[in-house]
């Protein structure tokens, strides 16, 4: 049997209908695992469930939640556990961005950008954490990004909530290590998703209103990452499949960057 084999785990992913989440999703999916995909869009969340359990033979579950609210996310792992028959392997992949200078960064933002990046890692691990203590086993992947290590301009909410994401995997991990349950932080670089598509006018504005598309995302991004490419996001789903793996029952409190050498600087 591989150290891959996820047959018999059940994975719940937040924001895992898109982007980075779906890729997690698809690549535990390879490995056997069953899905509790979690979106703010239940029909969006839905369709990926049908894709990937199609594609790949295995149950998969889709939930609409809210991960700012705690109580509701309470509920949602207490249906998914109840409906899949235990949860295994949590990734916490939803997040936002907003962009703009410290000066005019609205307070509104900010707030967002913090509950959603930030708390709401929190209010699912919590809400997960009984059900992994009864496995006796447990993995815990946070999406952080490379500013969670360092920062750059214009993102400061961003900035801090990932910051704070790094912070909590390690106090999280300290906490599971006893009982079987690693927690870990993915710190990505430029993956080439709605998020940083998303960016592009707020970016054009902050650098240069003349600037094309390849040169705001040069600025932005691809000037930190030695590689000069954009990272596409099957290369997270591949490590965070082997995050749930038990070839890395010894890997926790880590932050581990896949950033084309960003952090490196």
């Amino acid at each position: 049997m591989s150290a891959l084999d996820a047959h018999g785990r059940v994975t719940l992913v937040t924001g895992g209908s898109r982007g980075i989440g779906r890729a997690i999703a698809e690549a535990l999916a390879k490995e056997g695992s069953d899905l509790a995909i979690v979106d703010l869009d239940l029909a969006q969340a839905e369709a990926t469930a049908k894709e990937l359990a199609a594609a790949h033979g295995v149950r998969a579950r889709a939930y609409a939640g809210d991960v700012r609210k705690a109580e509701e996310m309470t509920e949602l792992c207490a249906s998914a556990a109840k409906d899949l028959g235990g949860i295994d392997h949590v990734v916490n992949n939803a997040g936002v961005q907003f962009v703009s200078p410290l000066p005019e960064f609205p307070e509104d933002k900010w707030n967002f950008v913090i509950d959603i990046n930030l708390n709401g890692i929190f209010h699912v691990t919590k809400a997960a954490w009984p059900y992994l203590l009864q496995r006796k086993r447990g993995r815990i992947v946070n999406i952080s990004s490379v500013h969670g290590l360092v920062a750059s301009p214009f993102k400061p909410a961003y900035i801090a909530a990932k910051h704070g994401v790094v912070g909590l995997t390690k106090a999280a991990a300290l906490e599971g290590a006893e009982a079987g349950i690693t927690v870990n932080a993915i710190c990505p670089g430029a993956v080439m998703t709605d998020i940083i598509r998303n960016q592009i006018p707020e970016l054009r504005a902050a650098y240069g209103p003349d600037l094309s598309d390849e040169q705001v995302l040069e600025k932005a991004f691809l000037y930190a990452m030695p590689t000069k490419r954009m990272i596409d996001p099957t290369e997270i789903g591949h490590l965070a499949a082997f995050l749930c793996s038990d070839g890395a029952m010894s890997i926790t409190g880590a932050a581990i960057p896949i950033d084309g050498g960003w952090a490196a600087h």
